[in-house]
């Protein structure tokens, strides 16, 4: 069986924080990126471009 201190382990793209392999992750820790849903949303929040407000006329 595999110690936890075995686990391979990436650094978020987000945060910068190395995090560990999971379970659920065991079909595509290749694609992983994150480590937790809150950076993935940020991430995704940054990389939108906000829209611009248009100007009124009058």
């Amino acid at each position: 069986m595999r110690r936890k201190q075995d686990l391979p382990q990436k650094d978020c793209v987000q945060c910068q924080r190395p995090f560990t392999w999971r379970k659920k992750w065991a079909r595509c820790w290749d694609e992983v990126r994150f480590c937790s849903e809150r950076c993935r949303r940020e991430a995704k929040q940054h990389s939108t471009p906000r829209r611009q407000e248009h100007e009124q006329h009058d």
